[in-house]
């Protein structure tokens, strides 16, 4: 992830942001699919689909579209629920640690949601489990005096 001082404009950004996911993945991205703040940005190597063009789209591109329309929801989330709005770290150095650090957060947020969830569903099993055993069991009864 990488941080840029001031508040450019997301055009401006695109070519060091594909820089970086050829260095991370060892190829260069065919297609970027990006919001409509992308125009004119100015990069010829990658396709660049931007959202509210119709245009000329495949079945396969308007997925694409729709997938990274399921992504928005994460990134308010990360604004919202990991603070992501205000940073709170000096310089541009503590802004690139912010991004990275609310992004780890909320990637722990989300594996403890789905432990949760596991062991809810492992908590009922088990109960299930012994309810159907005692069921099954005839009740004990006291021994009669006599």
């Amino acid at each position: 992830m990488r941080s840029f001082a001031g508040n450019p404009y997301d055009g401006h950004t695109l070519g060091s942001a594909l820089e970086q996911v050829e260095i991370l993945t060892n190829q260069y991205p065919d297609l970027a699919v990006v919001d409509r703040g992308y125009r004119g940005h100015g990069v010829e190597r990658t396709r660049v689909l931007i959202s509210g063009t119709r245009r000329g789209l495949t079945p396969k591109l308007l997925a694409d579209l729709r997938r990274r329309s399921a992504i928005e929801p994460e990134i308010g989330h990360m604004k919202a629920d990991g603070r992501l709005s205000r940073c709170t770290l000096k310089g541009t150095i503590g802004d690139a640690l912010f991004a990275v650090l609310c992004g780890c957060g909320h990637n722990i947020r989300k594996i403890l949601a789905h432990l949760r969830a596991l062991l809810a569903l492992f908590l009922a099993t088990i109960l299930i489990a012994i309810s159907q055993i005692t069921a099954l069991k005839p009740p004990v009864r006291a021994p009669e005096p006599g």
